[in-house]
Formats: C-alpha cells, structure tokens, sequence
C-alpha cells in the first residue's frame, strides 16, 4: 500500500456478493493474491483466509462479518467489500451495497441462482448499481454455464450477457475465451497460478459457437449507442476499444451485465475479472453525485459529487470495536478531503466529532494515514456519536444523506448473568453487539427485567452469544429461541375513553375518541392520524396520545407481542384548563387504544419464511412430505444436475432445528436456507396454546 495513491478516476470501489458457498471469499483472496496484496492466498477449509478472520468464520468456513481491503492492478487502486453470504447477516449486505460503486455477483456453477443472490440483487437494484456476474466453480462435477446464464435471464435480469466463453466444463474446464478480443486464455498446462497463458487461437471446435455469441454480444452493446448502431446497421465493426468504451458506458447504466466465467479455488479466470473490474466497473466520478438534503428540510436537496476539493460528505456504514485501537468507525468518503484532528458534524445528533486516527484496513490489520478524500474507505477513531448510517460532513455546509433500512428480526432469546455481578457487563456487552449490528435488537421487559435479544435467525444468534463468550468473557444462561409474533386487528372499532383521577389538589383529567382499523395490503407498520377538530384539544396533547398509543402497540394486548399492520386515527377529545396535564392524554391514549384493539377483533400474525432446498432427487419425496407437515407449502421446483431445488414457504415456528432434521432425511446431503418473507394470521387453534405459553412464561418470570 505505500505507492502513490491512484487519481480518482482510476479507483474503482467494489463489493464482492454471493450466496453461501459459491465461492466469494475464494474469489476475493484470489483477487489480492494474482494483484500482489498478499503473497499466499488462504483457503476456507484450512481457516487460512485474511478477509475471514474472525475466529468463527474460520471455524465455521463462512463470512459473517464484511471485510474492507484495498489492492492494486493496472495502475488503479481497487478498494474491495467482502461481504456474508448468508442471509441471516443481511444487515452487512445492505450497508456494503450503500457506500460501494459497483459489485461482482458471484454464482455457483452448479446452484446457480439462489435465494440471497436474488436478496442481494433486489438491494442492488435499489441503488442502480452496475454490476459484474461471475459464474464461478465451473470445474465441479455438475456444474453447467448455460443452465445458469438461463436462471440470471430468469430470475435476475435479461441484460446479462456473457463477455467469456468457457473452455471445456467440469473436470475439462481449463480457461475461456474473451469474446471481444477472439483471446483464449488457457491453465491447463501451468503447474503454479502466477502466469496466465495466452493463445491467439479459438479451439477449433468453439469456433461457430464463439463467433455467434461474439455478434450478439456486439449487438447488445450497439444498441445502447446510436452511433455505434447505425455503423452497426450499415455493415461496420467497431474496434475493439470503441466496443469496449461501450460495454463500460452500459455498463454504468445498468443497460448490460457482462457475465464471465473462472474457478477462483484454481485460480483460472482471476486475472481477467481484475481485468474486467478495471475497464466496466466505473470510477466515483462516472456515476451521479450522492444526494442529500439539509438537516431539518428534507425538502431541500444537495448533491455531493465525487470530488476531493467539494465540502466533506461521509456515510458511516460499520461499527465495530477493535481490541487494540477500541472503537472504530468505518466510512465511505464521498466529497472532500479530511486530515487527522480536524472536526466534522454529525447532524443526527447536532455533535462536533474530532477525528483522532484514520486508518487504511486490511480485514482486521490496520495502516494508520493522515488525511481521507472523495472515494476512501477508512475507518476512524474518536467517531463518539456515530453509528450505522449517520452521515459525517463538514460543519460550515451541512447534508445528511439517505439513512439505511434493515429488515426486522424474527427470532429472539432470553439471555440471564450466570451470577447478580455479572448482570451490568451482560447489558453493556449486548448493548456493544447491538450497536455493531443494528439486526440485533435489545430489549428489557419492564414488568420483570428480563434481557432479550432478537436477531434475523437462529444463526445469527448463536453467534452473537458466541461472541459475548469469546470477545466479553461472559457466558449467559440462553433460553430456547422463541420465534417473534405479531399482533394486529382483523376489523374496525372506535372507542372513547375518559381518564380521570383525584387525589387532593389538582386532579388529572383527559378523554379522547379514536378509531382502530387494519392496514390495506400495500401498507405496513403503525400509522398515526390526527383527525381530531382544532377546537377540541390543544395542540401540544396530541403528541402525548400519540405517544400513549405507540407505547401500548409496541407492548401488545392480547400477548404481549408487538402490534404491526394497525392504523390509530385520533377522532375527538376533551379536556379541563386545571386538572389537565400532558401525562394524563399520554396514559388516557395507551388506554383507549387497548380498549378498542379488544374490541377489533385482534388476532396473532407469525413469520412466514421462504424456504430454498437443495436436495439429491432420491430424497426429494420425503423433503417435500416433511414440508407439508410443518404447514408449509411447496411453489416451485427446479432441475440442477443430480440435485432438485425446491422453493417453498413454511412458518418460521415449524421451522426451528431443521438443520438437523434435513440432515436425517437426506444422509446429510441435503442443505437449505431460510428467508423472511411475510406475517401472516396464525391459525386460531394454534395462536390459543402460543398466548397460553406466553402467559406461563410471563409469571414465572415475574415470580422468580
């Protein structure tokens, strides 16, 4: 890393997404291997890898936290997200994708597209961002390039179109051919990974295939030029460098998705990726500004362009606390440049933060800088304030950018000290987690105190214990996971409810009329309206209804589960000039809209998971019967090689230690993966015993 830093238009800024096990952190650890960064690439089965460096990672051989690292290939500095793949740590996914400037998606060979490759794909539409497919492990037995360009048309995008052609498949596949450049690129006679060799000639048995998709390759990227397609119409090539310049501008647009070929484990197709990485993805400053609004006026909006010398703009998009240096705080810089000790504003909170120390990070290594401008990926030390999402900019011209949205969690556990002292380290080191990972959520039930922790699976809990063991010394009595309920109403109803109370001096008077009523099927949440006449209250009672109201929805009526899918309308009040105070509407409204949830028909709502199976056809009968006996139902099914994927949805309650179960009915063969993708209404016979338990549960916590 110390070399002269690259000019911004030649950084390119990237994350490296996939679906567990397609081999992502392979590709990455290949990627700064082939480009000099490291001088041995790690391996997941050895627990060797730099990018996972957890303890647990390498344990487990997956990523559960995204890794930032910076290499260099042709002149160009490429900083480099290597992100989980697996969907209980969506939260990392999300945040990644905000603060990077393009992505190569990385599918297996054989699994093709997955479930949290079309999760990461969803988010990635949602930010425009350009984007790279690479069709990795083609030299697995079953694997099958075409199969899977079909499913990317399919399930992803029709603007995928292959760039390489691969050479050979399975235990022949040896290399590929760019299809611009008529280039072969052979591994099959190089006892080391270091050379990439070269011939000029196409296999002679490639050559009508090769020829056919190169024109439709050249087609796909006239079209989204009108000079190149009208030299295109009148019988003209372009060289290869216009086609290029093209491809790259398309690119950019979200126009194509250039899909290539490799098996990262063998390192064949690395270099041409970095290739590829250096001349389609763009640089800061070919994309659109970052757009922002001034604190206060989200109506008001500003654009920050990628430039070193404009008014600093960073988003804060990691958290986390290293044993060494403590709290770290990782940003994307997109506008200005920042020295060490200078001041930035936090506007979230209106605080001044002096930045102590930037570093440079390398997975869990650090390289200490000066200054940070446009297009860095840092992480800062004395960031007090900040966390996931806030932006940082500089005091004089003030923006804040768009925050970050997580999905809920679904799953929690009660967590207990094993002794009284132990009690006060037990809430700081989960409040520490919480903040690192704002998919793990803390809560403390009033009535008895009890520590709560929900997160996105059963997984992902597990590791955040793990973690409180390892990182904290603690290790904290866990209940069994219970799965997280909702509640909701099924009809209309309106209430009015009148407060009083007197107890010498003056006395405490409120009474409001509101309404309760479901949310259409588009809506979601809690809505609070006020409808109320501008006679018949004070202004400043309506804020303390509504705050009564949330308060009494977040703590439930019929279970104690939060209510979801609820709109509250104020209609009326009253009130008296002495006896009526701003906590009297606050408790008057938490009572009213309990009374009219009774009377609305509540009912309990329970996560419904997307369920995704791979499993060998022989077994494929009594996996679909086991799915059926946990309530669920069976949507699609498709045909990879020896294994049949099965998409289907099953509640998340009948879901809970299927790992071992799918294990038992495919001899350990069989793998799937979870995904929230709705509540729905929990069948009355069912929902009866769920509220029982739970008031079991409530007393004997409050006896104990």
């Amino acid at each position: 890393m110390a070399r002269k830093a690259a000019p911004i238009t030649k950084v390119r800024i990237i994350g490296i997404f996939a679906h567990v096990d397609a081999g992502k952190t392979t590709t990455s650890e290949a990627i700064l291997f082939h480009s000099g960064r490291i001088h041995r690439a790690g391996n997941i089965d050895a627990g060797s890898t730099q990018l996972d460096w957890m303890e647990q990672e390498r344990e487990r051989g997956i990523t559960i936290m995204s890794a930032a690292t910076a290499c260099h290939w042709q002149d160009h500095r490429i900083n480099l997200i290597d992100t989980p793949g697996h969907i209980d740590f969506t939260a990392e996914v999300v945040r990644s994708i905000r603060v990077i400037d393009g992505a190569v998606i990385v599918l297996c060979g054989v699994g093709g597209v997955e479930p949290q490759t079309e999760a990461v794909w969803a988010h990635a539409n949602g930010e425009n961002l350009p984007r790279l497919i690479l069709v990795n492990k083609l030299d697995r037995i079953g694997a099958d390039f075409d199969r899977v360009l079909a499913e990317v048309h399919k399930r992803l995008t029709a603007h995928a179109v292959p760039i390489q052609m691969p050479i050979g498949i399975e235990n022949t596949f040896i290399g590929m051919v760019d299809l611009l450049t008529r280039q072969a690129y052979d591994w099959s006679e190089d006892d080391t990974v270091e050379h990439l060799h070269q011939t000029r000639e196409v296999p002679e048995d490639m050559y009508e295939a090769v020829e056919m998709a190169r024109e439709a390759l050249i087609d796909s990227i006239c079209e989204t030029n009108d000079d190149l397609l009208m030299q295109r119409l009148e019988g003209e090539e372009p060289d290869v460098d216009t086609l290029k310049a093209a491809l790259r501008a398309a690119v950019a647009q979200g126009l194509i998705v250039p899909v290539l070929c490799g098996a990262s484990k063998q390192h064949i197709g690395v270099q041409p990726l970095l290739d590829a990485v250096v001349d389609y993805l763009p640089s800061p400053i070919d994309l659109p500004g970052t757009v922002g609004h001034r604190p206060g006026e989200p109506e008001e909006k500003v654009v920050r362009e990628d430039d070193p010398t404009a008014p600093f703009c960073a988003s804060a998009f990691k958290i986390m606390v290293d044993p060494y240096v403590g709290h770290l705080t990782w940003v994307r810089v997109f506008s200005g440049t920042i020295n060490a000790g200078e001041t930035v504003l936090n506007p979230r909170t209106g605080d001044m933060e002096r930045v102590g120390r930037i570093y440079r990070m390398h997975a869990n290594h650090r390289e200490q800088v000066d200054s940070m401008a446009a297009s860095d990926v840092v992480a800062l030390v004395g960031m007090k304030s900040a966390v996931t999402g806030d932006t940082l900019c500089a005091p004089d011209d003030p923006v804040v950018l768009e925050a970050f949205e997580f999905p809920e969690p679904v799953i929690s556990v009660a967590l207990a000290p094993k002794s009284p002292n132990d009690r006060d380290k037990l809430n700081a080191a989960v409040r520490r987690l919480c903040d690192e990972d704002p998919t793990l959520i803390r809560k403390v039930i009033s009535e008895t105190g009890e520590l709560t922790l929900s997160g996105m699976g059963e997984l992902h809990l597990e590791i955040a214990v793990d973690r409180l063991k390892r990182e904290f010394g603690l290790t904290p009595n866990v209940s069994m996971p219970q799965v997280s309920y909702r509640e909701t109403v099924r009809h209309p109803a309106e209430v009015v409810t009148t407060y009083r109370k007197q107890s010498g001096g003056h006395g405490h008077y409120a009474k409001i009329e509101l309404r309760v009523e479901p949310l259409g099927p588009e809506e979601a949440g809690v809505v609070f309206e006020d409808a109320s006449p501008p006679a018949s209250l004070p202004r400043e009672y309506i804020r303390p209804v509504e705050m009564g109201i949330r308060a009494a929805l977040e703590e439930g009526v019929i279970a104690g589960y939060p209510l979801t899918d609820i709109k509250v309308t104020l209609l009326d009040g009253s009130y008296h000039e002495v006896d009526s105070a701003s906590m009297d509407f606050e408790i008057c409204g938490s009572m009213a809209v309990k009374e009219a949830i009774r009377k609305a028909a509540p009912a309990l709502l329970e996560p419904i998971m997307g369920l995704d199976i791979n499993v060998p056809e022989e077994h494929l009968g009594s996996v679909v019967a086991d799915i059926g006996r946990r309530r669920g139902t069976m949507n699609e099914m498709h045909v990879r090689g020896a294994f049949r994927n099965v998409d289907g949805e099953v509640p998340l309650a009948e879901a809970r230690g299927y790992a071992t179960d799918l294990r038992s009915l495919t001899q350990g063969r069989g793998t799937f993966s979870l995904k929230f993708k709705r509540y729905e209404v929990l069948p009355a016979g069912i929902a009866e015993g769920v509220i029982e338990a739970r008031r079991e549960r409530q007393l004997s916590r409050a006896l104990a």
